[in-house]
């Protein structure tokens, strides 16, 4: 085992030591250093890296360190780095955006169904069940987050008409793929959960006429809710839905989803082609598709894909182990999902 050491003030060096033997716990060391002020070690790969690396960021953690795993020239790099100060959250922000959210959803409702018998009742069932979908993907992730111990805020969500969506904010890195691949998963996967809820529900709700009434407008369904519409047909005669507003909702869950997914930058699908592709050019093919064929479905989500195409990903902390089999086979429920909330089928009547 080689090891050299530049010559550094005392107090450095003995951190180094002492980081030196909580490395070689865990490690086998080939050759060991402080490089520009960071402890780093090129460590020999090993069966159980994952486990091996995931013991020793639990370690470093009460040090206020973290470590980062890469290639470097072929070689296991090990670099050991100060933990970054990490902002204190501001949850009234958060409660005021919530409030405002829920304010213009509300009145998106309203004129939507303002000509309905009860146009507040639909408006607040419109509300509830829209924001209901948005809470259960942003607080998947939430979740996700705590059980990997990567600090994130609460969801922010953003006012619009009815409402550009929620977001939090992911204030420390992945300690590995693994978690990375899990953190954006779980948004998709509990939202789209949750839609199929609310989407029966609405559809229930919902009623079948024999016309398209006058003035009425249409929708271009998803494969999902044309089944589901199939599966669970509201009452009456004829071919044309009138769409409840909670199944409105419902169809907004599936684009929702459908964007989320999309293999961009921070998108959550972005950080799952990462994972699986890393910067390699089928990523930066995968990447640049998605961005032109959002332009056919919402050119402002199509720009902020681009700006986020352009940065590249952070990945995780430990980049080079593995992701597991049981994650790569759960990608083919996402591209299932995926495709069954963006493919167009015959249009439905858009009528509250």
């Amino acid at each position: 085992m080689a090891e050299t050491e530049s010559t550094q003030p005392e107090p450095e060096t003995g951190q180094y030591e002492q980081i030196h033997q909580i490395v070689a716990a865990e490690f086998a060391i080939e050759e060991g250093f402080i490089e520009y002020s960071t402890p780093t070690f090129y460590v020999t790969s090993q069966p159980k890296l994952k486990q091996a690396f995931l013991r020793l960021y639990k370690q470093l953690d009460s040090m206020q360190l973290v470590p980062l795993l890469r290639k470097r020239e072929n070689r296991l790099m090990l670099q050991i780095v100060p933990k970054p100060q990490i902002k204190p959250s501001r949850p009234w922000i958060n409660l005021v955006l919530l409030i405002a959210t829920i304010g213009t959803t509300l009145a998106t409702g309203y004129f939507l169904t303002e000509t309905a018998a009860n146009p507040w009742i639909d408006a607040a069932m419109f509300t509830a069940a829209l924001l209901s979908i948005l809470g259960a993907h942003e607080m998947g992730h939430k979740l996700t987050a705590n059980r990997h111990k990567v600090e994130a805020s609460y969801p922010y969500f953003i006012p619009g008409i009815p409402t550009f969506g929620a977001v939090i904010q992911q204030k420390s890195l992945s300690p590995n793929k693994d978690a990375l691949f899990d953190l954006g998963m779980s948004g998709p996967l509990v939202g789209f959960l949750v839609t199929l809820v609310v989407t029966i529900l609405g559809i229930k709700l919902s009623a079948i006429v024999s016309e398209v009434p006058v003035g009425a407008q249409t929708l271009a369904t998803p494969l999902l809710f044309d089944f589901l519409s199939t599966l669970f047909r509201p009452a009456g005669e004829g071919s044309v839905m009138l769409v409840h507003p909670v199944a409105y909702a419902g169809y907004i869950g599936m684009v929702v989803t459908m964007l989320n997914l999309m293999p961009v930058g921070q998108f959550d699908g972005g950080h799952i082609a990462h994972v699986l592709f890393g910067d390699t050019i089928l990523g930066a093919v995968l990447s640049f598709v998605a961005v032109i064929s959002m332009l056919f479905i919402s050119w402002p989500m199509a720009l902020i894909a681009y700006f986020l195409s352009r940065t590249r990903h952070p990945g995780s902390l430990d980049g080079v182990s593995k992701l597991s089999s049981s994650r790569k086979l759960a990608t083919i429920v996402l591209v299932a999902i995926f495709i069954l909330s963006v493919a167009p089928i015959a249009p439905i009547t858009e009528l509250f």
